[in-house]
This record gives C-alpha cells, sequence and structure tokens, in this order.
C-alpha cells in the first residue's frame, strides 16, 4: 500500500472516531437517563415524538430503599412510677401553673386569655365528661402552645374503683382529647390527688405520666382573690407546681387571682413553662 493510501485511511478512521464521541456528547446533552432493572442498568434516550418508546421502569424502583436510611429509633416507653413528681425538674427559676376539672365556657377562657396576654404556657387536666361541650376550648389549648391532661371522665376517687374502671375513666378521656386536639393525653392527674399503684400502672400503659402539685392554692373554698395570689407568691420556688381549677364550681376569684399574681411572678424573674417528657 503506497503512503499516501495509508494516510487517507487513517484520516478517514479519525474523522469517524470524532463524529462518534459528538454523538454521545449530544446524547448526554439531550438527557440521557439511566434506570436500574433486574437485569442491570439499561440506558435510553427520552421520548422525542410519537414513535419514541417509554422504558418500563422495573419493580425495583418502586420498592423502598431502606439501607441507606437512619436507624429507626426504639418505642418510647413510659415509666411506671411508685408515686406522682410533686415537683418537675428545671434550670432556673422555673414554675408550672396547672389548672383541673375542666374545660368551663364561663372560665376557661378567661384563664387563657390572661395566659395568651402574658406568652404564657400551662397545663389544663381536663375531665373527659365537661369536655362534650368544651371541644374548641381544647383545641385552642393546643394551639397556642399549652398542654392538655387527662383528669379521668367523672372525676371518681380511684382508689375506690376496680382496674376494669379505672383504666375506662382514662381511656375514654384520652378519646375524647384526641378528637378534639389530634393527639392523645402525654400527662395525667388522679382527682383529689389520690393515687394507687393500679392507676399509675394504667396511665403508663396509655403512655401517660402522673403529675402532682407542690402548691394548693385551694380556690375551690372561695377564699377570696387576694389569699389565692398570696399563696402562690409565697410558695414560688424552683421546680414549684402550683393547682388551680377552672371548673367544678365559681371560679371567678380563681380567674381574677391569676391576673394577680402571675405579672408578680414574671416580674421577680420566675419563668412558667410547662414540663418536659422522660422515657424510659
Amino acid at each position: 500500500m503506497k503512503k499516501d493510501q495509508l494516510l487517507t485511511r487513517l484520516l478517514t478512521r479519525r474523522r469517524a472516531l470524532i463524529a462518534a464521541t459528538g454523538a454521545v456528547g449530544a446524547a448526554a446533552t439531550a438527557g440521557v437517563i439511566t434506570t436500574v432493572t433486574g437485569d442491570g442498568p439499561v440506558t435510553s434516550a427520552p421520548a422525542a415524538g410519537p414513535q419514541a418508546r417509554s422504558v418500563k421502569s422495573s419493580a425495583y424502583r418502586l420498592q423502598p430503599v431502606t439501607g441507606y436510611g437512619p436507624p429507626r429509633a426504639a418505642p418510647r416507653r413510659t415509666l411506671v412510677r411508685r408515686e406522682a413528681p410533686l415537683k418537675v425538674s428545671g434550670r432556673g427559676r422555673t414554675m408550672v401553673l396547672t389548672f383541673d376539672d375542666g374545660p368551663d365556657p364561663r372560665f376557661t377562657p378567661d384563664i387563657l386569655d390572661t395566659l395568651a396576654e402574658y406568652d404564657v404556657r400551662a397545663m389544663f387536666f381536663v375531665c373527659g365528661e365537661m369536655v362534650a361541650g368544651g371541644r374548641k376550648l381544647l383545641a385552642r389549648m393546643a394551639d397556642e402552645g399549652h398542654v392538655v391532661g387527662n383528669h379521668t371522665w367523672s372525676h371518681p376517687l380511684l382508689t375506690r374503683l376496680t382496674r376494669r374502671r379505672i383504666r375506662s375513666e382514662m381511656e375514654r378521656t384520652s378519646d375524647v382529647i384526641e378528637d378534639a386536639c389530634g393527639e392523645r393525653p402525654e400527662w395525667f392527674r388522679a382527682p383529689y390527688g389520690a393515687w394507687n399503684r393500679a392507676a399509675l400502672e394504667i396511665g403508663a400503659e396509655l403512655g401517660m405520666e402522673p403529675l402532682g402539685w407542690t402548691v394548693d392554692t385551694l380556690d375551690w373554698t372561695t377564699p377570696g382573690v387576694r389569699s389565692i395570689a398570696n399563696r402562690v407568691e409565697r410558695g414560688a420556688a424552683p421546680g414549684v407546681v402550683v393547682l388551680s381549677h377552672d371548673a367544678g364550681g365559681d371560679r371567678s376569684q380563681s380567674v381574677r387571682a391569676l391576673r394577680r399574681y402571675l405579672p408578680e411572678l414574671l416580674d421577680s424573674g420566675y419563668h412558667v413553662t410547662v414540663p418536659r417528657r422522660h422515657y424510659a
């Protein structure tokens, strides 16, 4: 073969190689995709006209990929306590305000208004039978960041009930709270502060933490606004849980007392908030 013929052939092959490389680059620019099938990777170009055939995705791609996700957390378990805590732990001058027996459309809205005015969160331990006409109030409590707790259905003395009755009282109330707020309660309080082993065990089984109180305002005796406020101010201390009521009788004194002692607590440097749960 002559030298000039050999040179011509080499130039022809070089032009063909350059043309092929350009075609691959154009395909990549057009958006070539790679799908995974059971038989291995298959490369196809995107549809371009009525005659183009779509690539049928493999069933493999429809399976959830879990190998690269974070490990699943173990389900949270509620501790079974031997007694209900009377105080809460927290940094600094932290206090908790709680209101029992509601909701009551005559008094609960005023309490919520005062808490909102000072941007304070509190706990409301509600009775299931009171929720029937106050579902909107429970929804408001949840929307404004308050904790809605379980205070049984009909406020009975739990220590005189069978385990079956105790569970019914708690479970029915949790159901109605979930219906009104969108989630089940994580806290419960026994009426009259009368706890027993069955109540603590069943509460834990239902995913709830018990909570007692440190300072009883005795507002249910209607002792007067000044007397209620003085009890709170004298009992104020880090970790203190204050017991008041927003239902179960005339609670107008409780409403007016809150307006008096809440700003006093805040001015004294107390942080009024709600407790955090501790799981096993």
